[in-house]
């Protein structure tokens, strides 16, 4: 691959395994890729414009990037984030480009090097590490190259092979930009997902006016139980018409519930005239998460729970910055007791899909891995986040495989916002998987007919069968 990349990347050290996952990866790793959750906008694809500066592409948006820089006491504000109230922030991009190549040491064995070095190599054919030496030089080539048509959004689109991606849109969301691709008559397949997180959890900001505004596009009683269950089914049938097939649920704990009728419209009555309390507000949440499930059986959307994250845990930066600034930090998470009201409504259902993730890996082999290993419903999907790395995504697998299988996983998922890095991530996931087939394989554990079968698997049919695309 040249002096970033290793061409042996993330394969065994011994010989002979490494052979085996040179040979499994030979056979995966021009697939096409399926991305089916992630946080791209969606506006790029509709309007297919330059990128900005390579600053404003690869550094200004990304958290993994600026929450490690702020560590090492670098200021938000001059990275170029973004504040709420618009007071200044640096808008040079070469000067903060110049402030992350002075400190690119910092991220040495973290995933972010890794997909960062392979962006530079193998999208912008850079070959000198990034440092302040290089910082102008590279900035000048990839600036040069954002210049171009073969870098606007849907050339790269086709470039990484992305047979489809998944956006993600808050319930409230007009979907306009998705709107405007169908309308370009563009052939990229690129679908919405249904993420209702700010009209079902009453410790969002501006719930209340949240609900009024769900009531107004829906014309559904959103003061009632019954009207709010049904702006829920429309805006679901609305997302669908835009491909999506799938919701998606950040809260804060994986707590289901299932309460009778008349005690959920009694509780979401308590909570629409701002009499509930915490614990309402946590019991209200967790039985969105059964309603969404039973809606699921309806209208076919696969069911995502992405649970234990405690969300903006710096309120300072919060307010000066809003949501999604690198403060989310994850949480112990219980899975048995806290799933179990949803499966016992539902858990039995072989038509329904939901996938759990956690940020919680020691419930990995404990939790999570017998309860997909038993219930139809559930699938357990790839390393997230925090773990989304190749020791992360290596603990998955010798975690879950010996209770789960590989078939109550779900391939892998990019769930990012920086678009440059989806074929890196797609690329050190599949690594990571051939060598743990490699590895088995080595053992006499798996026949190599068999390993190169779930290599296909594991890096695009798995993806597919799971969100239904």
């Amino acid at each position: 691959m040249g002096a970033l990349i290793a061409e042996d990347l993330l394969f065994p050290a011994d010989a002979g395994t490494r052979a085996i996952a040179r040979d499994l990866h030979a056979a995966v790793r021009d697939l096409p890729i399926v991305s089916p959750h992630g946080h791209t906008d969606p506006r790029w694809y509709a309007l297919d414009e330059p990128f900005p500066d390579p600053a404003g592409l690869l550094i200004v948006p990304d958290h993994y990037i600026f929450r490690m820089l702020f560590s090492q006491g670098v200021r938000l504000e001059d990275l170029g984030v973004p504040t709420l109230d618009g007071s200044p922030v640096e808008t040079d991009g070469r000067a903060i480009w110049r402030r992350f190549a002075e400190r690119y040491f910092l991220f040495r064995g973290t995933p972010t090097r890794l997909w960062f070095d392979y962006t530079l190599q193998n999208l912008f054919g850079l070959h000198e590490p990034l440092s302040a030496a290089t910082a102008d030089a590279h900035y000048d080539a990839i600036a040069a190259m954002l210049a171009t048509d073969a870098f606007r959004p849907r050339a790269l689109f086709k470039r990484f092979n992305i047979e489809v991606i998944a956006t993600t849109e808050g319930a409230l969301d007009d979907l306009k930009w998705h709107e405007a691709i169908r309308r370009s008559g563009w052939d990229g397949r690129v679908v919405t997902a249904y993420r209702p997180d700010a009209v079902i959890d009453p410790d969002f900001e501006g719930f209340d006016a949240n609900l009024d505004t769900l009531g107004e596009i829906t014309g559904c009683d959103t003061g009632q139980w019954a009207g709010y269950l049904d702006a829920h089914r429309k805006r679901r049938a609305y997302f669908r018409s835009f491909g999506a097939t799938s919701s998606d649920h950040g809260h804060p704990t994986a707590e289901t519930a299932n309460l009778a009728n008349g005690e959920a419209a009694t509780l979401f009555d308590r909570i629409r005239r701002g009499a509930g309390d915490p614990g309402d507000h946590r019991l209200f949440r967790a039985q969105m998460l059964t309603e969404m499930a039973r809606m699921s059986l309806d209208d076919g959307l696969v069911l995502q729970i992405h649970p234990g994250s405690w969300r903006n845990h710096s309120p300072a930066v919060m307010q000066r910055f809003g949501r999604d600034k690198g403060f989310d930090i994850p949480t112990r998470t219980d899975y048995v007791a806290a799933l179990k009201p949803l499966l016992d409504a539902v858990g039995v259902e072989p038509s329904l899909s939901v996938i759990v993730f956690t940020l919680d890996e020691t419930s990995y082999a404990r939790e999570l891995a017998p309860l997909a290993g038993v219930y139809p419903a559930l699938k357990l999907g790839p390393a997230w986040w925090f773990h989304d790395s190749p020791e992360g995504m290596r603990r998955f697998r010798e975690m879950t495989t010996e209770t789960a299988g590989f078939y109550n996983t779900v391939g892998f998922n990019d769930d990012t916002r920086a678009f440059p890095s989806i074929p890196a991530r797609h690329d050190v996931a599949r690594r990571v998987d051939c060598a743990f087939l490699a590895g088995l394989v080595a053992q006499h554990r798996l026949r190599e007919d068999e390993a190169h079968e779930l290599a296909h698997e594991l890096a695009y049919t798995l993806a597919k069968k799971a969100y239904r695309l």
